[in-house]
């Protein structure tokens, strides 16, 4: 039997896939029933602890607007009996979040995109190996496969926190600019919640993460949110330093009684300057950047054919002479 499974080709990779697939359901079984016993304690824990809470079967418009293939898709995941919810639940739709996804479905659907890269990856490259004609062996199979599956469990993190970092940096250069139009608005006579609401409706289309932020600070407050609790939230909902600083500098001149505009127009002052050191950092940057492909790909070329001559000279010449010496 094993001779047969060793010299066939489509049940060697046959067996690799059984193999494959039953030690990720034997994990997944296993993380499954942990995952539903962490839930249960974790409900009871929160029962126990907080206040009775009305459910109400309403849902946001915003839900319904975001719901969509992939929150459909994972809820009939979840149907059909496999859990995707997380342990870490809170911290993951806060990361996620940051990352631009707000639907309340986005964690699961973050879940349920890693677990079919995990078996979509090792599939596909076992169907190209086989269609090409070159199948591998078990060995190689199995360790690449295994690879492919690690690599599709952690590139969801990546993507993720790649757009994290666009959105922060988003943020930090439209800043700037929001503060000119704040210290604009308020100098004609608004006061800071108009100011915020009109800033975050112009800004919509040249800085929209920066318009998406000051229009959740608005609403906040039309919702009868403290000036300290909607600012600290701003502050939170970008996850910038510069955005911090300045809500905290809000803050503090809201409870001292400062002037708004005056605050307004240093801290712009500080932000335009921070935005200058930026830039300069990055033209800095830039000399070390391009020696590197110049060493690597330039200076061997250049010292072949600065050296070329002197060889073909030695070859020809140099060494006859040499020879013939001795």
């Amino acid at each position: 039997m094993l001779e047969f499974i060793a010299a066939n080709t489509i049940v060697r990779l046959i067996v690799l896939a059984v193999i494959f697939a039953a030690v990720l359901g034997a994990v997944l079984f296993a993380a499954n029933i942990y995952l539903h016993r962490q839930a249960r304690l974790t409900r009871l824990h929160e029962i126990d602890e907080a206040e009775p809470v009305a459910v109400t079967g309403m849902r946001s418009l915003r839900s319904l607007a975001n719901d969509g293939a992939w929150s459909r898709l994972a809820a009939a995941v979840e149907a059909a009996g496999i859990d995707l919810s997380d342990t870490r639940q809170d911290r993951l739709a806060g990361h996620l979040q940051l990352a631009g996804y707000t639907s309340t479905a986005a964690p699961r659907v973050f879940t349920l995109v890693r677990l079919l890269l995990v078996f979509a990856l090792p599939i596909a490259y076992l169907l190209l190996d086989y269609w090409t004609g070159d199948p591998p062996g078990f060995m190689r199979a199995y360790i690449v496969s295994a690879l492919l599956a690690v690599i599709g469990l952690y590139l969801p993190n990546l993507f993720v926190q790649s757009r994290i970092e666009r959105r922060r940096e988003a943020i930090r250069n439209g800043f700037p600019d929001c503060l000119e139009l704040l210290i604009v608005c308020v100098e004609s006579g608004l006061g800071l919640e108009a100011a915020i609401d009109r800033v975050g409706r112009e800004m919509v289309r040249s800085h929209p993460r920066v318009a998406e932020l000051l229009s959740m600070t608005t609403l906040l407050l039309r919702a009868g949110a403290s000036r300290d609790e909607a600012f600290r939230k701003l502050g939170k909902a970008a996850d910038v330093e510069e955005v911090r600083s300045f809500t905290t500098l809000l803050i503090q001149s809201d409870k001292l009684g400062t002037s708004i505009t005056a605050t307004l127009r240093v801290y712009a002052s500080e932000m335009r300057e921070r935005r200058k050191l930026r830039a300069e950092e990055r033209a800095y940057r830039l000399p070390v950047l391009i020696s590197i492909p110049l060493v690597v790909c330039m200076l061997p070329t250049m010292i072949g054919v600065l050296m070329l001559p002197a060889v073909i000279r030695m070859v020809r010449d140099v060494i006859p002479a040499m020879l013939q010496g001795g």
